[in-house]
């Protein structure tokens, strides 16, 4: 029955390495494919063989369909993977698959064009007895109607994009006057992302967990579920945390859902593993919103529980073989959570983050599982998702769970590019989280703008440490330049006086006053507290130091006048400015947009001789799947325009140049 023997995966990171593992395990030969970003990616050196498609931008390499096609041709693979995001609920290119004589590891194309359209997808589950949020799904309605109906439906509603999903073209309107607005914004929005404008409203479900089911079936009509995932823990409708089972779901629960969620894929003639998500209201009902005809980001959390490998059972069923168990012969064990480390700033809008990784470094520890597609001294490139690792924990009960993935975490370091560790762990000890009794609105809820500025803020203490750090390193250094052994750091025949230091950091400059007390202690001023410090060691990325006595350990990274610095609840990067000439301290802007990162310019609203005022928006730029405004930070008139619609632009690449607006002349007396 064996349908191929050689796998080409249409994607790349941590997903593409992933499914290679497994095919890898079942004696398949793996082919990778990558765009000139990904030219010495893991992904790429894990493959058997590796494919070249394209430029950087993933419009012109993983998202053209006849690359992906030929490539596969051109070394013979049977059969392609579309991992998840990219292709992997493109009809399109699963039909171009099966034309091609491909087999697509994945449902058919009718499927996969069913339940993409959400408005579809919602009739569908419907006529098949699926209890569905009421809403509006009339095709084409235009942003009248859709108001009328919101009146209809009540508030507060969701506005959705019924093409595609990830949060995009997603709006929740809590009021009439905040609709109108809402529905210009999501239908740009989901007009730039999938192609397609179309949008249905439902009403919102509020407190409610975001709860789904994995289904798998086969092309012998069979259909089983592996139980349920509970993602209510979001970001911009978009997942961050994951665990299996949901805190909120009984045994009798459990089977009610999955048995809707199997009657759901039953109702396509569906093929695959397939995700049907819930919401699931506080009095217990519980609503279809969609249907994911792929894998899921979190499978592992479910893998984890069955003791079972879901691309396994993927590629089985594309080989024409019956699912390997049935629904009597699955069982739970234990509890498993997953955590999506991305590289973006939470304390600044979620903006995405590109450039080298410094530092790669992963714990290892029992019930501990990470999936990742990045390596040490590799460029994070804007031209992809953000979410460079998965990091699962595994225990017998959701605490021990909880826990291991809180020291997991601690240890984890990531240098170079800022990432959401800090907020990862802010949830997992969160009190509402501990406790199992969260929704979707926890994020808003205890994580706030506010509460994210004072996490990603470092502390005093990171603060003194660094200057110790930064000027023990000077020290050591000195006395190597001088030939000299390390009992002579520090020494001084007469009293030492304190070294005045300038640090800046995310939020400025600090004053950092380092007074050797000793070759390795110091006494250290920052904000008003004292700190005594001993540097013990800086070797192999640790810092070893004391404090008050106290031996810790801190993860760092030294470069020249830099330092960064973990000490388990994540990266701080400090730079030593003492020596820095002063600039001007008036708080006006330059007139001068840089590109924040590296991205693709989706607009430009403005042009030479435009007179703009601060707060106007200049420019869109697109990275990461994501958009950001360039605004005006001065008053004056536009001088020059150096982007343009489509192009693609460096970090810190001026944009945009304004002339300041001439200030009046003082009168003479």
């Amino acid at each position: 029955m064996e349908r191929f023997s050689k796998v080409l995966v249409a994607n790349r990171g941590e997903i593409a390495v992933r499914v290679m593992r497994t095919c890898k395990r079942l004696g398949y030969r793996t082919v990778a494919v990558f765009s000139e970003a990904d030219r010495a990616a893991p992904h790429v050196l894990a493959a058997d063989e590796a494919v070249p498609i394209g430029p950087s931008p993933a419009k012109e390499s993983y998202l053209v369909i006849e690359k992906l096609i030929a490539a596969a041709k051109s070394v013979g693979a049977q059969a392609i993977h579309p991992g998840y995001g990219f292709l992997s609920e493109n009809a399109a290119f699963s039909r171009a698959c099966k034309d091609a004589g491909l087999v697509f590891i994945g449902p058919d194309p009718e499927a996969v064009t069913l339940m993409g359209n959400k408005r579809q997808a919602k009739l569908r589950m419907i006529a098949a007895g699926v209890p569905c949020i009421p809403g509006y799904e009339a095709s084409d309605a235009d942003d009248a109607t859709l108001a009328k109906e919101g009146e209809r439906i009540g508030f507060p509603l969701m506005v959705k994009a019924a093409a595609g999903g990830g949060g995009r073209g997603m709006r929740l309107v809590h009021e009439p006057a905040q609709l109108a607005p809402a529905l210009r914004a999501a239908r740009s929005e989901a007009t730039n992302a999938f192609g397609s404008g179309e949008l249905i409203l439902e009403r919102a479900v509020v407190n409610a967990r975001h709860v789904e089911i994995q289904v798998f079936a086969d092309e012998h009509g069979n259909a089983v579920h592996l139980g349920e995932r509970d993602c209510s823990v979001q970001r911009r409708h978009q997942k961050i945390v994951e665990e299996s089972p949901s805190p909120a779901v009984d045994a009798e629960l459990r089977e009610r859902m999955g048995q809707v969620a199997v009657t759901a894929a039953k109702a396509i003639a569906y093929k695959g593993a397939g995700t049907i998500e819930f919401l699931l209201a506080p009095d217990g009902a519980f609503y279809f919103m969609e249907m994911n005809t792929r894998l899921q980001v979190e499978h592992p959390v479910t893998e984890q529980i069955t003791g079972l490998d879901l691309v396994e059972w993927q590629l089985r069923v594309a080989s024409g073989e019956e699912l390997p168990r049935a629904q009597k012969d699955i069982t739970w064990t234990g509890h498993a959570i997953e955590v999506r480390l991305c590289a973006e700033d939470p304390a600044n809008n979620y903006a995405p983050q590109a450039g080298r990784l410094s530092a790669w470094r992963l714990p290892s520890r029992e019930g501990l599982r990470i999936d990742h597609g990045v390596r040490e001294g590799q460029d994070i490139p804007p031209f992809y998702d953000s979410m460079q690792a998965k990091v699962i924990a595994y225990g017998a009960d959701r605490e021990l769970a909880r826990r291991r993935l809180v020291e997991s975490l601690h240890e984890l370091t990531v240098f170079g590019v800022t990432t959401n560790k800090d907020l990862l762990l802010h949830v997992l000890e969160n009190a509402a989280f501990r406790s199992g009794a969260y929704d979707t609105g926890f994020i808003g809820k205890h994580a706030d703008a506010a509460t994210l500025e004072r996490l990603y803020q470092p502390s005093t203490k990171e603060r003194a440490l660094a200057g110790a750090a930064l000027h023990h390193a000077e020290a050591q250094s000195l006395v190597r330049e001088a030939g000299l052994d390390a009992s002579w750091v520090n020494w001084n025949t007469a009293h030492a006086h304190a070294v005045q230091l300038k640090l800046e950091d995310r939020t400025g400059e600090s004053k950092v006053s380092v007074r050797p007390v000793s070759t390795a202690r110091y006494e250290v001023s920052v904000g008003g507290e004292t700190y005594d410090l001993a540097v013990l060691g800086m070797a192999e990325g640790v810092l070893d130091y004391t404090v008050a006595g106290t031996r810790e350990k801190a993860r760092c990274l030294h470069e020249g006048s830099a330092l960064w610095l973990d000490l388990g609840g994540g990266a701080r990067h400090f730079t030593d400015v003492t020596f820095r000439p002063p600039v001007g301290a008036d708080g006006a802007g330059t007139g001068r947009l840089l590109a924040p990162m590296d991205g693709r310019i989706l607009r430009v609203d403005t042009k030479p001789g435009a007179t703009v005022k601060p707060g106007d928006v200049l420019v869109v730029l697109e990275a990461m799947k994501m958009e950001f405004q360039l605004i005006a930070d001065i008053p004056g008139v536009v001088e020059a325009v150096n982007a343009t619609v489509g192009g693609q632009v460096s970090a810190k690449q001026l944009l945009v140049e304004l002339k300041p607006e001439a200030k009046p002349k003082s009168a003479e007396g």
